[in-house]
């Protein structure tokens, strides 16, 4: 049983480079699928998510394989198996978007339903029904998603909850499709642009990525290209708010600053200074200095994401007032009881999560339930007095590489254990 140790009061100072985003990648993996010929794609982080995605696909019948440390060739040519096994998909809730790629190339899929983090239900609900926009007919039974069609036909689908994972999963299955469609409500999010990027360096028609309405022109093939996924924002605010918790100077290198701006913002209004400059983006943080309290709200991008919703919280533990996290995503609030064990004081009212700053955490064990939650529990093991021990590393691995060694070479205290 692997366990990550952290002795609080080493303040971060440093470089950091920033890998490739865990969720464009997947969501361009199974893209490339959708193609006749190799392509290749090149900064891919070697997150545990990753290489469960490309098991699965294998086991579809695509040929996924590494030829460096950070890039793939794909061939999708020989997809076969419409079969997705539950015991590969039930790890990540990206798997899901196998179920768009099989039913647009085979036209027909049976995939269970996937898994994940814990922390809310978050139904496929939107997917199906923009499948069956589509033509195709859908049952589910047995824990699986049945859905087949003999002709997906394009149409003007309403995407709810401006869905990332349905608007993935519907990009993916019109790409193919006869005719147009037209997404409403689509999400906007950067790994959306990077998906719809690659796929059109494939030959596929795809206008609108990056706004509210996406469309899909129907082509008959997909070929080649050559693909980089984006630099992931996540793993930046991750190393963001550490520097902020634990205080120091850190430069993140590889990152695209105008995807942070949410986040950049809410920092600056803690007393966190930030600038940036020939791409690189400087966080300054006093040690010991405790930031001003703010409020927050989720929303989907470019307002504040959910994914650094509980990373924030952490640092706002530490604020000199009162601060307001309201969640409008997901129900993600499973860390505050983990945090309550350091000594944060935070009431949980529905979606709603009351923070009173405290003067210091204490180390104490704790454990993940998800991956950004247990990339909150490090950043609070930073700043906090004595030793904090963290259960269920499992979860952080899904979404970084090596969290660990890169806070080592910043000065954190920090290392895994076997036990």
């Amino acid at each position: 049983m692997e366990k990550i140790v952290v002795e609080g009061g080493y303040p971060l100072n440093g470089e950091v480079n920033i890998n490739g985003s865990k969720n464009a990648a997947l969501a361009v993996l199974v893209g490339a699928c959708l193609g006749e010929e190799p392509c290749r794609i090149e900064n891919v982080p070697r997150y545990t998510d990753i290489f469960d995605i490309i098991e699965i696909l294998n086991d579809s019948g695509a040929k996924v394989e590494w030829v460096n440390e950070n890039a793939l060739v794909v061939d999708g040519h020989g997809l076969y198996n419409p079969v997705a096994s539950y015991e590969l998909v039930r790890k990540l809730r990206g798997s899901f978007y196998v179920a768009g790629l099989l039913l647009s190339k085979l036209g027909y899929c049976e995939v269970p339903l996937p898994g994940g983090d814990p922390f809310s239900s978050r139904p496929v609900n939107f997917h199906l029904k923009g499948f069956e926009a589509l033509g195709a007919e859908v049952t589910v039974e047995h824990g699986y998603v049945k859905a087949k069609a003999k002709k997906l036909v394009g149409t003007t689908i309403y995407v709810g909850r401006s869905s990332v994972g349905a608007t993935v999963n519907l990009i993916l299955t019109a790409a193919l499709a006869e005719g147009t469609t037209v997404l409403e409500n689509a999400a906007r999010e950067p790994e959306i642009v990077n998906l719809a990027s690659q796929l059109n360096s494939m030959g596929a028609k795809i206008r609108g990525a990056g706004t509210n309405i996406i469309t899909i022109e129907g082509v008959h093939r997909l070929g080649s290209a050559v693909h980089e996924i984006i630099p992931d924002r996540l793993e930046a605010g991750t190393f963001m708010l550490a520097a902020s918790m634990a205080g120091g100077k850190v430069v993140l290198r590889d990152i695209v600053p105008e995807h942070l701006l949410s986040l950049i913002s809410k920092l600056r209004e803690t007393g966190v200074e930030l600038s940036e400059e020939g791409g690189l983006l400087l966080i300054s943080s006093p040690e010991g200095k405790r930031p001003l309290p703010t409020d927050i709200e989720t929303m989907p991008y470019p307002g504040f994401a959910t994914d650094y919703q509980s990373m924030f919280a952490t640092f706002m533990t530490r604020a000199e007032g009162v601060s307001i996290i309201k969640e409008t995503i997901f129900d993600r609030f499973a860390y505050v009881d983990e945090l309550a064990r350091m000594g944060a004081e935070i009431k949980v009212e529905g979606d709603t999560a009351i923070i009173r700053g405290v003067e210091r955490l204490t180390g104490a064990p704790v454990e993940v339930k998800d991956i950004r939650g247990g990339a909150a529990l490090v950043i609070a093991g930073l700043a906090a007095e004595g030793k904090t021990v963290i259960d269920g590393v499992n979860h952080i691995d899904r979404g970084y590489e090596a969290l660990e060694s890169k806070l080592t070479r910043l000065g954190a205290n920090i290392k895994r254990i076997c036990e």
